[in-house]
């Protein structure tokens, strides 16, 4: 199979699956002690008795005017100086007027404020005491463009951050740059390149890349006030340089670029790889799932130079790269029947057979390894019967999961939490969420059972988030457990409970979740039964220390017998404590047997992780349907997770 048989259109889809984010720079931070009565404008540092963005009235804190806030929870310093301002974006659609309550206002915790400036403001609670509270703020703040500016550089199709173990930019690969008044105002349109090809400037924009003497100017596919898009030529050299924009005669600041050997990324479209029928062209989605045995051809870029193509110009007759490649698929390695250029510049493309031994799934991991360096891990959904795809964790399909009566979901959720950490007493905890889901929902994290990711800390797109009216919710279980769940910081459809010390035994039980049904969900009743003994992590001091270099084994016992476990990790590397610098957070996600009794996650996830310091968790899902008259989804869990603080070598 050689690419040059494929449709010129259908690459079109992997070129046009380009994210817009908003380039924004911290531009204030601060510390304030707030006395009673007290309020503070974010976007200014300026305190006062009355005004401002937030109100300390001596127990809460109180938005003001149009500001609106959500609690994040309690995370720390350490995570306060690595949460970038997209990472809030999520919180905007449950941020209210409403107080934060006062226990949740410990030393520790983090809310988000979205400001009267129309500012986004992270907030960590540093010091309470005598009716005083002590804040540290960010303000993410806009700057108001005198001429372009950069802010990031990223590979079209794997997006990793700068910093990471595989970031960077191979020549002849597709990258953005995003920033502020880069070019012209206007849509982005996509050009071609055909006839004359793509040019090096266009709506007054132009690049220049320079890196050991060498100089080059990218060619643009499109370009925007926020984010340009462009080839990097073959010819430019390996190694740290700088690039910058001139748009209309003003030149940008000198970002630093980091070009590498190969650093490929997968593209991907509403949550999974884009990935197409060798022969069909047609793409695997949820459901229409891959097949073993199948040849299906992956969309991407990052692979390496490709100094026998152009960079500007279509061609009929593209070459293979020259790059060690391997490709794994639900951890088992596939067969690579093509890997090299695409008919368009800077578009690769990767031709596989799906293996015989795949794991089934909705979301079954692939991650590609050029050398050393790991791709964005990406998940297609894989059937051995075909059609849609089966996620043997929850029960639902591929049908379910993007309904085709259109945009709209009705989800229900009830579930009941164990926590065992290793610096923190057992909790046990009831929780519920009942919501409709408007526009597209993309599934971020996901990972079928035997294959692991890398976690994608982009926001996921969830579109608009109503509360469902369900009545009151109650919980039974042994030991005489009774309780009736309250209402969560005051959403709709949102309720918690703490149970008490023991409320969830180690010899498990049955417990039962009733509704009395509302407006917009009828009444339920749904049991969930824990197996005695409950799991257990044997091997915990295993990551204390994780050398990246060599796979993590983690084991266990107990459990539900037939369910999964969850292995999952991060690593952090703190920022400095400037306004402007942030920290590099990354981590994983692993999906195992309960009945194997243990998982190795691969060298090959773990290389994708900083060396700093995080932690290392276990967890043991058990889920179960929940029947309701209004719900197009309803799930009951069981959760009983670990902890552990780790370091990343």
């Amino acid at each position: 199979m050689h690419p040059s048989s494929l449709n010129p259109t259908r690459i079109t889809i992997a070129v046009l699956v380009l994210a817009f984010p908003m380039a924004a720079l911290a531009d204030l931070s601060q510390t304030t002690t707030l006395p009673a009565t007290t309020a503070v404008n974010l976007d200014t540092g300026a305190t006062a008795s009355s005004g401002g963005d937030i109100l300390w009235n001596g127990s809460t804190i109180a938005p003001q005017g149009k500001a609106r806030a959500a609690n994040v929870g309690n995370f720390g310093a350490s995570s306060f100086d690595t949460l970038e301002k997209a990472l809030f974006a999520p919180f905007s659609v449950i941020a209210s007027s409403a107080p934060i309550a006062a226990s949740v206002l410990v030393v520790g915790d983090i809310f988000v404020v979205f400001t009267n400036g129309a500012n986004t403001s992270k907030v960590l609670v540093t010091a309470k005491s005598g009716g005083s509270i002590t804040l540290r703020f960010v303000t993410f703040i806009t700057p108001v463009p005198t001429g372009p500016t950069i802010t990031n550089i990223l590979n079209n199709s794997s997006r990793i951050p700068a910093g990471l173990p595989n970031s960077g930019i191979a020549p002849s690969s597709l990258f953005v740059i995003l920033g502020t008044g880069l070019a012209d105002p206007g849509a982005a349109v996509l050009q071609s390149s055909e006839g004359q090809g793509l040019q090096t400037t266009l709506n007054g924009a132009s690049i220049t890349v320079t890196v050991n003497g060498t100089t080059t100017h990218p060619a643009l596919y499109y370009t925007s006030p926020t984010q340009l898009g462009a080839v990097l030529p073959a010819g430019t050299p390996v190694g740290t340089g700088t690039i910058t924009v001139a748009h209309n005669g003003t030149t940008s600041n000198a970002f630093t670029i980091q070009v590498v050997v190969s650093a490929p990324g997968i593209s991907t479209y509403n949550g999974s790889g884009i990935a197409t029928d060798a022969v069909t062209g047609a793409l695997l989605n949820y459901t229409s799932s891959g097949v073993p045995g199948q040849i299906i051809i992956l969309w991407g870029t990052g692979l390496g130079a490709d100094p026998a193509d152009s960079d500007t110009t279509y061609t009929t007759t593209p070459h293979a790269i020259n790059v060690s490649l391997v490709i794994y698929i639900g951890g088992v390695q596939a067969n690579i029947v093509y890997a090299g250029a695409s008919i368009y510049p800077g578009v690769d493309v990767i031709g596989l057979t799906i293996p015989d031994s795949v794991p089934n799934g909705c979301w079954v991991s692939l991650a590609a390894l050029s050398g050393s360096v790991l791709s964005n891990v990406v998940t297609l959904p894989i059937n051995k019967g075909g059609g849609a795809c089966i996620d043997f964790q929850t029960g639902l399909n591929g049908n379910q999961i993007t309904p085709s009566g259109g945009q709209t979901l009705r989800t229900g959720l009830v579930s009941l939490v164990q926590t065992n950490s290793a610096t923190r007493a057992v909790t046990n905890s009831a929780n519920a969420a009942f919501e409709k889901y408007t526009g597209i929902y993309a599934q971020n994290n996901s990972v079928s059972p035997g294959g692991c990711i890398v976690n994608d800390l982009t926001p996921a797109t969830i579109g608009g988030i109503t509360g469902l009216d369900v009545g009151t919710i109650t919980l039974t279980g042994p030991n005489g457990l009774s309780v009736t769940l309250a209402s969560q910081l005051g959403i709709k459809g949102a309720f918690f409970a703490n149970l008490a010390a023991g409320g969830i035994p180690s010899s498990g039980g049955t417990f039962t979740f009733k509704g009395s049904g509302g407006a917009d969900v009828g009444s339920f009743t749904s049991t969930i039964t824990l197996a005695n003994p409950l799991l257990t992590w044997t091997n915990q001091s295993a990551a204390a220390t994780v050398n990246r270099n060599q796979g993590l084994t983690v084991t266990w016992t107990g459990g539900n017998p037939g369910t999964y476990v969850f292995i999952t990790g991060t690593s952090t590397v703190p920022g400095s404590s400037s306004a402007t610098s942030v920290g590099i957070t990354a981590g994983y996600t692993c999906l195992a047997r309960v009945d194997d009794g243990q998982f190795t996650v691969p060298s090959y996830i773990l290389s994708a992780l900083p060396a700093g310091s995080g932690g290392t968790g276990l967890q043991n899902d058990v889920y179960l349907p929940l029947s309701a008259s209004g719900l197009d989804i309803g799930l009951a869990l069981g959760d009983v997770s670990f902890t552990t603080a780790s370091a990343y070598k």
